[in-house]
């Protein structure tokens, strides 16, 4: 095979290999690594019979060798871990239906649980291969699939947002959060509404998560207070499938919202704001 044949075979590959280690990983950054470690030793190999099968198999392991030090990491982070957000206009390369509230689930499974579901039930490899790649007897495969598809199941959202009304929401969300409009904010959250932040301890950022709508009205009408509405939308966007939007907020602070939603209603609010997680969204869409 000739190196234009052999690059072009692997780059057919890449969009689906990028979203396998991003959904293993949880990170942009980490998944375009390993997708690149699994192009090199796809350059020095040769007689595979099958590219895809074998390129699952080595971007899956490379995966399972991170996510070793990346659980360590996570045990000692500041505050809480949410995942890279992974905004709309990057989804060509890595788009599928798994949700940020789907991406939290799979963090509470064992790595080879997590391998099991996402190659077995999203990636639609056949069981044989998985056994194959995670060095397990179909059987056990086959048990660590039921585990993790168990365990997420109940995560799966049962509410379907069209774009319009994903746009709609985001918007009136910002402005309301933006305005310390109480009366709108309560309109459109559930009672028991979460906010999760991440600022890594790198910006300011809740530590712990906000539960119920009493605190999360009270918190929005006290920032309004002491800062006004010191907020720039720069865009509504899907982010890891949910409603959302990229801003900058008070003191020029990049971060991404997203908002699961419920029975018409939000439920969660997940806010990306550590600069170590937003480069590649400064990269999508440019930030002046």
């Amino acid at each position: 095979m000739t190196q234009p044949e052999n690059t072009a075979l692997f780059e057919a590959q890449r969009p689906r290999l990028l979203r396998l280690a991003y959904r293993m990983l949880g990170s942009v950054a980490e998944a375009e690594d390993v997708v690149q470690d699994a192009w090199l030793r796809w350059s020095e190999a040769s007689g595979i019979d099958s590219p895809p099968a074998w390129l699952t198999r080595v971007v899956t392991r490379l995966c399972l060798d991170r996510m070793k030090s990346a659980r360590a990491r996570r045990e000692t982070y500041f505050g809480t871990w949410l995942p890279e957000p992974l905004l709309e206009v990057e989804s060509e390369s890595i788009a599928d239906d798994v949700t940020l509230t789907l991406m939290l689930a799979l963090e509470r499974l064992s790595p080879l649980e997590r391998a099991a579901f996402l190659l077995h039930d999203v990636f639609e490899v056949s069981l044989g291969d998985v056994a194959a790649t995670l060095g397990r007897d179909a059987a056990a495969v086959r048990q660590l699939a039921v585990r993790a598809r168990r365990h997420v199941q109940e995560s799966k959202s049962r509410y379907t947002v069209e774009d319009g009304e994903a746009e709609r929401i985001a918007q009136a969300f910002f402005t309301a959060a933006r305005d310390g409009d109480t009366a709108a904010l309560q309109a459109m959250l559930a009672e028991n509404v979460v906010i999760h932040a991440d600022g890594g301890g790198r910006v300011l950022a809740f530590r712990n998560p906000i539960r119920g709508i009493a605190r999360v009205l009270r918190l929005y009408a006290s920032l309004f207070r002491k800062f006004g509405g010191a907020a720039t939308l720069l865009r509504t966007l899907r982010i890891d499938g949910l409603p959302g939007f990229v801003s900058l907020d008070r003191g020029d602070v990049l971060q991404t919202t997203a908002l699961a939603i419920e029975d018409g209603r939000i439920s969660a609010i997940y806010i990306v704001r550590n600069p170590d997680k937003l480069g590649h969204v400064v990269q999508a869409l440019p930030v002046n």
